[in-house]
């Protein structure tokens, strides 16, 4: 449970947060399945939008209250646009508690990286980091004219780091796949998904190890999953499950923005996983509410305004099984049965 010790209950607000944060925490319940210690992981990804942009300013603590409660009921959260100044996830971390651990990438640079960072926050309790981390910048292409050419690099440099929880060893990749135009198959959006799709195919069949399981996730603002964006990782091999495909993650319900892929390496049943995409105005930041922040956000409007101290994206969530104890000593007895069947075979008659 996230740290309260600073909600001032003489405060409208303080009463507010701690009502409303009641009102979250049971839909929590009722919608996100229970964290466990050995058997599952659940694992999210949320773009918070602008997290924290000097040009939208600094979120109030009653919506990092209500982000620090929701990333709380997961195991590890990649989250997509943490700013250049990284005060806001430094607050969230103190409410979350010294036991959750982040880590993020320098800034992109350029106008289309917008000065975002990656970042994935992990509970030290459950998840443990292996050690691998970096950022994935395209080869050269090889060109009989001119030897190598430059190609043209991520407009948001994706992220990749391996982590444990139980028996399950993964690579985790999160992106921020560029925007470009308000069309569902922009070309440089394509082509990027393309691109890292094609490279971590490449990667997993050659170099990776072959251990280890490879999810992919963020926010690849991906339109529909007819689309030519969703096909792009499809076409190489990952493999994205039918719960998730049904689920869009913009706050309109209307797009398939956000997602989690999968290249798997070892037992995953991925036909029978839970999966959501957690829609936190149900009880903060409601519609009803307007009239309670007025004072707050001034002039303009309400359902833009509330973005930017929640999301305009829901965080998208999978549960994943992670203890395989039971397939390692049923593999073992098989294999010794096996063995003593094979030596029985081979004795000679006397």
């Amino acid at each position: 449970m996230p740290f309260y010790y600073t909600i001032d209950n003489a405060t409208d607000a303080g009463r507010r947060t701690a009502t409303r944060l009641l009102a979250l925490r049971d839909q929590l319940d009722r919608e996100v399945p229970q964290r466990t210690l050995v058997d599952t992981l659940l694992l999210a990804t949320w773009n918070i939008r602008e997290f924290d942009s000097k040009k939208y300013g600094r979120r109030a603590d009653e919506a990092l209250f209500y982000i620090a409660e929701i990333i709380s009921r997961f195991d590890l959260v990649a989250v997509q646009e943490v700013n250049e100044n990284m005060e806001a996830l430094v607050r969230l971390q103190r409410i979350l508690g010294g036991w959750w651990n982040y880590l993020v990438t320098d800034v992109t640079e350029g106008t289309q990286g917008n000065r975002e960072r990656l970042a994935f926050l992990y509970d030290g309790r459950k998840v443990r980091m292996t050690g691998l981390a970096g950022e994935i910048v395209l080869p050269s292409k090889k060109t009989k004219e001119t030897g190598f050419e430059p190609v043209v690099q991520f407009a948001r440099t994706p992220f990749i780091a391996g982590f444990g929880a139980g028996w399950f060893k993964f690579m985790l990749a999160t992106v921020h796949i560029i925007y470009g135009a308000a069309q569902a198959a922009d070309p440089r959006r394509v082509a990027e998904i393309n691109e890292l799709a094609a490279f971590f195919q490449k990667r997993a069949a050659k170099e990776l190890e072959k251990e280890n399981n490879l999810i992919l996730l963020g926010d690849f603002n991906i339109f529909n999953v007819e689309d030519a964006t969703f096909q792009a990782l499809t076409d190489h091999g990952f493999i994205i499950p039918t719960q998730i495909q049904k689920l869009p993650s913009n706050v309109e319900g209307s797009k398939h923005y956000d997602q989690i892929a999968f290249l798997p390496r070892r037992e995953m049943n991925l036909a029978k996983i839970k999966a959501g995409a957690f829609n936190f105005y149900k009880t903060v930041y409601r519609d009803e509410d307007a009239n309670d922040y007025k004072s707050e956000m001034g002039k303009g409007d309400y359902k833009a305004w509330r973005t930017f101290q929640m999301s305009d994206h829901f965080p998208l969530w999978v549960e994943l099984r992670i203890d395989f104890g039971l397939e390692y000593l049923q593999s073992k007895t098989k294999a010794a049965t096996d063995s003593k069947q094979k030596t029985s075979r081979k004795s000679p008659i006397k």
